[in-house]
């Protein structure tokens, strides 16, 4: 089975309990939030929100993705939420 793999960074890996999590693929970039709702309900509102998104090291916008960027196997997603400095 195809697979990308998904990082979770800060409170993305507090709110789901993992560092990590791999899901079948292709899947449109512009549909991640939406499997990450289904499998994480409210991530969106709590997490997704304010968070970065990374696809092979690539900061990608998914509201301004190419339709056409999908997630393949192999690719390594990550999801940056913000960083505080004091």
């Amino acid at each position: 089975m195809s697979t990308f793999k998904l990082l979770y960074f800060a409170a993305a890996s507090t709110y789901t309990g993992r560092d990590h999590d791999d899901f079948p693929a292709p899947v449109k970039a512009s549909e991640l939030f939406a499997l990450l709702e289904d499998r994480y309900p409210g991530i969106t509102h709590k997490v997704l929100t304010t968070c970065a998104v990374t696809v092979n090291y690539d900061y990608v916008d998914l509201e301004e993705a190419d339709a056409a960027l999908v997630l393949g196997q192999g690719d390594e997603v990550a999801l940056i939420p913000p960083v505080s400095s004091g």
